[in-house]
């Protein structure tokens, strides 16, 4: 693969070649390589010139590079660009003499005698003038450079003239050469080699059918409840106990491997259920412990059975899973303490406002939406009220919220939190009416659930 300085090498390999047959047939004849312009002291009075006017991408090599990184950033490949290189070549002389159309049929016939710039070529080329500033690569690649006439009419033509040069017509000729392939040279990291891999097949893919939350459908999921999870196939193959040790002389695997003891995987948390049966599954949120709560956020999550497979060859072994499908459920919060009123101010006219402070048993994001819904216990014409949580601290996740409240009317209102679409319950009494998380604002400062 060349470098950057491939289209230079490919340019200064025509000219040398140019050079040299004209040297043979036209003696005093120059090659240049500068932009054709009347009043250019560097054109020659009698030679030819070559000039770069076009670049493109080559078709054939459009669409082989279309992906040189995984989704991740990392390195598949280096990138490359295959290029077209479009020439113009010119030619001066005394035009009484014919000296500009003896010229144009030397490059003409030179051209076809070397289609093809070997890599002898290039390699002449370069450590005769340019070996300091073209080492290119270009002499290396497998796939090598061809130069062939163009066909331009006598609108591309006058284009050509009246556009990038501006100057007058001259007897010219165009060429194309192709295909020049320059690789990228941005530095990633690449991953270390895979040493061994194996295949297992397992005809009992877990799948989960449906989550029930205290034995009822269609209830709310917060950490107080018991979930049933229901499917087929959620049994483990073997127990834990039963893992067969390894057979370290043959380093194999004295039995094919196995699903073992499932974790119940909701967001980023592994738990393990209490029950285990080939239909249902149990899980007991209330006996979560303080740390796997703090995995778990309030709204929509994500609930898998995970099972390990067993047994590993090596005891550095990466581990080996098989995941059930997905099955989403909302974890409403809970309200556990008696919501509080801070710097509580009376507006006049029967309105104050204040600072409310509310704990939840789920951890709480900064980034997530979080609404205190206030709303009165009264059965005339009761107020109510949606306000907006404040974080003090936006990269400590919470449990305790607050909520700036502003010109509530004075009374008892009962309390709701709504976390990015989950909402918290309310507490009822024998005859299913609403009790509680309360809170009297105005005449009592304080809270009562």
């Amino acid at each position: 693969m060349s470098n950057y300085l491939a289209i230079a090498a490919v340019t200064a390999t025509l000219q040398k070649i140019l050079q040299d047959a004209l040297q043979l047939e036209m003696p005093g004849a120059r090659v240049t390589t500068v932009k054709p312009e009347s009043n250019s002291s560097n054109i020659p009075e009698f030679g030819v010139n070559i000039y770069l006017y076009q670049v493109i991408p080559n078709r054939a090599w459009r669409n082989a590079d279309l992906r040189t990184r995984r989704p991740k950033g990392d390195l598949i490949k280096h990138a490359q660009a295959g290029l077209d290189l479009y020439y113009i070549m010119t030619f001066y002389g005394n035009e009484v003499e014919f000296e500009p159309q003896c010229l144009l049929g030397s490059t003409v016939r030179t051209i076809i005698d070397n289609p093809i710039l070997s890599p002898q070529m290039i390699q002449e080329t370069l450590s005769q003038s340019f070996s300091n500033r073209l080492n290119s690569r270009l002499d290396k690649r497998v796939e090598q450079v061809t130069v062939v006439p163009s066909n331009m009419n006598t609108e591309e033509l006058s284009k050509i003239w009246s556009v990038f040069f501006q100057s007058p017509y001259v007897l010219s000729f165009a060429c194309q050469a192709s295909t020049i392939l320059i690789a990228g040279d941005k530095p990633s990291a690449r991953a270390l080699p895979v040493k061994r891999v194996d295949f297992y097949t397992t005809a009992n893919q877990p799948i989960i059918s449906q989550i029930i939350s205290d034995g009822e459908n269609n209830q709310p999921v917060s950490f107080a409840s018991k979930l049933t999870i229901q499917g087929q196939q959620l049994a483990p193959d073997i127990d834990e106990e039963e893992l067969p040790e390894l057979d370290r002389r043959t380093n194999r695997r004295k039995r094919p491997l196995a699903r073992i003891q499932p974790q119940v995987k909701i967001g980023k948390a592994r738990l393990t259920p209490q029950n285990i049966t080939e239909n249902e599954i149990d899980l007991d949120l209330a006996s979560l412990t303080v740390e796997e709560k703090s995995l778990l956020l309030a709204g929509v999550q994500s609930l898998q059975i995970v099972y390990s497979m067993a047994p590993k060859l090596t005891l550095i072994e990466p581990e080996r899973v098989i995941v059930s499908n997905a099955i989403p459920f909302i974890l409403c919060p809970t309200i556990t303490t008696e919501v509080t009123i801070e710097e509580l101010e009376d507006d006049g006219d029967d309105l104050y406002s204040g600072k409310l402070n509310v704990e939840v048993d789920v951890t709480v994001n900064s980034q997530q939406r979080v609404f205190l819904f206030l709303n009165e216990k009264s059965f005339a014409d009761p107020a109510s009220y949606i306000f907006v949580a404040v974080f003090e601290d936006y990269n400590v996740n919470c449990n305790l919220l607050k909520f700036p409240i502003r010109d509530v009317k004075g009374g008892e209102y009962l309390v709701r939190v709504q976390i990015d679409g989950a909402e918290s319950s309310l507490d009822t009494d024998a005859n299913e009416q609403f009790i509680g998380p309360s809170v009297n604002i105005g005449s009592v400062v304080g809270a009562s659930r």
